[in-house]
């Protein structure tokens, strides 16, 4: 069983501290939702774990496998089995997803699955994700629209199979057929019908739907970079209900300070 352990993590932007102390521990087949209002440092988390150059980290932990993970660069813990699904994929222009792909495997040692069975692979999880095939030999997300370009990372997540998946928000601009789709076939990574070893998530998410899904194990509730609360899916429910004005008490009428990436990626 694989184990990702984030211990005492804070993190900063700009001379502005984001993260103060986080402790997470995620293990194979689970799922753990991360929920909390916009600003909190839900994707300033995701990004620091996936090594975003832009943030200093000021102490803590990230283990993976009892690998820390802090310090090595973005292609090195990619390596190690982390995967980031971002809010807002990018497009490269002129390289197509299974060439992005191709090299992918081939630099964790996978080379006997870079060509036709990569092929075979990635039409098969096109499909069973509802995505056009014909995207597959477009420019990757070049001309995608939101919910093609949530389509695409999570057949990119099939075909690197990773320890672990980061979810920053992958149900924001998926219509309702889409979001089944794309939440069903992450939970069949998580508890897998074969011999494959299962998949770790942690989902940064807004809302319920997916979660009724993806059934997490936990629920954290971000707010001012600390984790609140911790829960089951019940948790999801009361937030969804109530807000987060139990959590953010005198300090909600405070405006938040701008300047950090978290602003960029979590509206």
């Amino acid at each position: 069983m694989s184990e990702l352990v984030i211990e005492a993590l804070r993190a900063a932007i700009g001379g502005q501290e984001i993260l103060r102390g986080i402790d997470l521990v995620v293990r194979s087949g689970e799922v753990h939702a991360v929920m909390g209002p916009n600003g909190a440092g839900k994707s300033t988390l995701a990004a620091v774990l996936m090594g975003h150059p832009s943030y200093e980290v000021l102490g803590g932990s990230v283990r993976l496998d009892g690998v820390e993970l802090l310090g090595l660069p973005t292609w090195k813990r990619a390596g190690a089995g982390l995967y980031l699904a971002p809010q807002d994929p990018v497009e490269i222009p002129g390289v197509p997803i299974h060439a992005v792909l191709t090299e992918a495997l081939k630099a964790t040692g996978r080379e006997e699955e870079a060509g036709e069975v990569l092929s075979a692979l990635l039409v098969a999880e096109a499909a069973e994700i509802g995505l056009i095939g014909g995207l597959l030999d477009r420019p990757l997300n070049v001309g995608a629209s939101g919910g093609e370009r949530k389509r695409v990372e999570t057949l990119q997540l099939a075909a690197l199979r990773p320890r672990f998946a980061l979810l920053d928000e992958l149900d924001s601009g998926l219509d309702v057929d889409a979001l089944r789709q794309v939440a069903h076939r992450v939970a069949a990574a998580v508890r897998p019908s074969s011999g494959a070893a299962p998949l770790g998530v942690l989902a940064i998410t807004h809302y319920r739907r997916l979660l009724d899904v993806l059934l997490p194990d936990a629920v954290h509730v971000l707010v001012h970079g600390r984790v609140a609360e911790s829960g089951g899916p019940e948790l999801a429910a009361a937030i969804e209900r109530d807000g987060y004005a139990a959590y953010l008490g005198e300090r909600a009428a405070q405006p938040a300070r701008g300047g950090g990436l978290d602003d960029l990626f979590a509206h």
